[in-house]
């Protein structure tokens, strides 16, 4: 499909655009009453929107009366998690409870009580082959799910609040429902899959390489020579200036240029749910680490060099995470290969990637003549 150029003229306009796209990258549901300011420009320039998304990023958009749902058709990102509120992605056991939820409320009804709703879990748990616990964790993990939904505007509670279920569990709600957003979660690439390998290739598709590399370069930030054949990287550099400008336009991003690959940069550095540097003690070490790693090293190499950190900075530290060298590699590890600064291969083989680069220390030697330092 052609690229049609949308003419900015208003400089106002063009800035409502950009923010409209960064805020539907991160938020791809966005529901009225959570944020009023931003979906009032989205329907405003829903137009031209639609039009960015689906000519630039073969995204789609869909808007209604009070909900903005964009659809990344074309690629699976590895780094946009569902998140609770504190900002912690969901457990894997609560992934699983989320899908329970949504299977037991997809079709209303539109009121219901948390006991109420909580038999209809048992039962669609039941039909996929699991339980639904009643132990103090089980309960919290639902409560967690719950809260996502009420944060999401999936869900709102009417009468008494969800949270009380996780210490009791006699405790109730009431919650309103809405079905006609729960239906827009799913993507299309979700239908008639019956496995995640296959769903993962399909959604993950390349039938457009220019729109395939412009959603890696939004969505990861960062292309490597080596995810491209050769011809496509020749393209990919050849088309360096329209990108660059495609991606100011829509987003802010800045696109750099390197012999290794092309990197988005975005100045404010808010456009990625976690950010790199960082402060705190994981993002503090993995900045400290960057500069230890080898090319390659074995995971215990790592572990072994995130203790030898965690012993340096004990005193200022988290002495949870400290205390835990293990956990703490592990939450390094995801922070970096979140922004693709590392490969970790099956074998557990941890390869640092160029971009690690970008933030390794860089030492200025100068020549001092003899005696000018007394």
């Amino acid at each position: 499909m052609a690229e049609e150029s949308i003419e900015l003229g208003d400089p106002q306009a063009a800035h409502e655009r950009r923010e409209c796209a960064r805020h539907l990258l991160l938020n791809p549901l966005t529901c009225s009453e959570q944020h009023p300011d931003v979906f009032r420009l989205i329907r405003r320039h829903h137009h031209d929107l639609d039009q960015w998304f689906t000519q630039r990023l073969g995204y789609r958009l869909h808007l209604d009366a009070d909900t903005a749902r964009l659809f990344k058709a074309g690629i699976v990102p590895d780094n946009r998690p569902f998140r609770t509120r504190t900002g912690r992605p969901l457990y894997r056991r609560e992934l699983q409870l989320l899908a329970l939820v949504l299977a037991s409320t997809a079709a209303g009804p539109l009121v219901v009580s948390l006991r109420d709703l909580i038999g209809d879990i048992r039962s669609a748990a039941t039909e996929a082959g699991t339980q639904l616990g009643t132990d103090a964790s089980e309960r919290r993990a639902l409560v967690t799910v719950l809260r996502w939904m009420v944060d999401q505007g999936l869900a709102m509670e009417l009468h008494e609040q969800v949270d009380r279920y996780a210490d009791d569990s006699e405790a109730d709600a009431v919650l309103r429902i809405r079905p006609d957003r729960i239906a827009l979660l799913p993507i299309g690439a979700l239908l008639g899959e019956s496995s995640a390998s296959t769903l993962l290739a399909r959604a993950d598709r390349r039938d457009s390489f220019r729109q395939w590399v412009r959603c890696h370069l939004v969505e990861d930030s960062v292309v490597y020579r080596s995810d491209l054949a050769e011809n496509e990287w020749t393209e990919l550099r050849r088309r360096h200036g329209d990108e660059a400008r495609m991606l100011d336009e829509m987003f802010g991003l800045s696109l750099e240029n390197r012999a290794e690959g092309m990197a988005a940069i975005d100045p404010s550095g808010a456009l990625t749910d976690v950010r790199f540097p960082s402060t705190g003690t994981v993002g503090h070490c993995a900045l400290l680490m960057i500069e230890r790693l080898g090319p390659t090293m074995t995971m215990s190499a790592v572990e072994a060099v995130v203790a030898d950190l965690a012993g340096e900075h004990v005193s200022h530290w988290s002495k949870d995470l400290t205390g835990s060298p293990e956990r703490l590699t592990r939450d390094v590890v995801a922070l970096l290969t979140a922004h693709r600064l590392i490969r970790v291969d099956n074998d557990g083989v941890v390869h640092v990637l160029s971009a690690a680069m970008r933030f390794a220390p860089t030492v200025k030697v100068v020549a001092i003549e003899q005696g000018a330092l007394w």
